[in-house]
């Protein structure tokens, strides 16, 4: 089972909660580093096997709110049911609608909590490499 790697997505200082920069090669991609980096800031999972699988599919009036959404979604999900979402296909995406399969485990141990995700600092950039991200995380 894949772990988080520093090419995906990096912690970065926040005075109050915790904050990611995020890299994806194309916006699904960022998505999918974005729930990665999340669910490494709250559990380690290394080798980890997956027990559980969903389908989200959202809409949103625009890429920084469809960010918020799908992390708002997944944590929805962890709170729920006690699951780490680790791996992900992306069906289809759009900067306003998603549709993906998200599988998770729930062989983890915690390491912080997050409350939510949220619009605070949140930017969504387009790079020469694709996009990259800023989000905060109420913790």
């Amino acid at each position: 089972m894949m772990s988080p790697a520093s090419s995906r997505f990096e912690e970065i200082e926040h005075t109050a909660d915790a904050a990611l920069r995020v890299y994806g090669g194309d916006f699904g991609e960022l998505l999918v580093h974005a729930a990665l980096g999340m669910f490494g800031l709250i559990a380690a999972w290394e080798n980890a096997t997956l027990s559980t699988e969903r389908e989200i599919s959202l809409s949103s009036v625009d890429a920084e709110t469809l960010m918020v959404d799908w992390l708002s979604e997944l944590l929805y999900l962890h709170e729920m049911e006690g699951i780490v979402y680790i791996d992900f296909d992306i069906l289809s995406v759009s900067p306003n609608s998603l549709r993906a399969i998200a599988r998770g485990t729930d062989e983890w141990l915690p390491k912080a909590v997050v409350k939510a995700a949220t619009f605070n600092d949140l930017h969504i950039d387009r790079t020469p490499q694709g996009y990259s991200a800023t989000i905060v995380f109420d913790t």
